[in-house]
């Protein structure tokens, strides 16, 4: 099997300019070509000589979830800009948010503190079916850190790639306000109305 790179039809950005995006993209094309790239690789060795590669084999094995992850979040981060931004105060999210952080507003306001946690990661907000409840967590690399077995519903990435061309790192809240402005609160809306139909 092999992961295609997807495309994603965004529309003209709010401060985040098209360079920006380009090259954002281009980051996330690399996670796709070296997951297909890691598994290609452990094939080959395995048929060739799975014994005498087994080191080498295992090394890709611990590469494959920074690839694979990066590839994935992406995915999600990019997908958060498509179609017409909207979104519902009464959504299934809103309630949720409203029930945990008090409202919607305190909910973003939420996000943007930590947002503004020290270094390089993620905000990544979770659904939590069990609990019927969000989380909001700073990941510091996506392939380490991640809450076990709970659906991602809203992916901020945080890393200068996502910024730099932009602004620069003093100027991060700047790029976060960016963020959300162009977020499409329907598709984190339907990623966590989907995450609490699973449970």
């Amino acid at each position: 099997m092999t992961y295609p790179t997807k495309t994603f039809n965004l529309p003209v950005l709010e401060g985040l300019s098209e360079k920006q995006i380009k090259v954002h993209l281009g980051l996330y094309e690399g996670y796709v070509k070296h997951v297909n790239l890691i598994m290609e690789k452990i094939q080959a060795l395995k048929a060739a000589d799975a014994e005498g590669n087994a080191y080498l084999i295992n090394e890709l094995r611990r590469r494959f979830g920074f690839e694979f992850d990066g590839m994935r979040m992406h995915e999600y981060y990019f997908e958060q800009f498509e179609g017409e931004r909207s979104g519902s105060s009464e959504s299934a999210l809103a309630k949720a948010a409203e029930a945990k952080y008090g409202s919607g507003e305190n909910f973003i306001a939420h996000i943007k503190e930590v947002a503004g946690s020290r270094g390089i990661g993620w905000v990544v907000v979770y659904a939590d079916p069990a609990a019927k409840t969000l989380h909001t967590v700073f990941v510091n690399d996506h392939e380490l850190g991640q809450l076990a077995g709970l659906p991602i519903v809203l992916a901020l990435d945080l890393w200068e790639h996502a910024f730099m061309v932009d602004y620069v790192p003093a100027e991060k809240k700047n790029y976060v306000e960016a963020f959300l402005a162009n977020l499409n609160w329907a598709i984190v809306e339907k990623r966590f109305a989907d995450a609490m139909s699973a449970a």
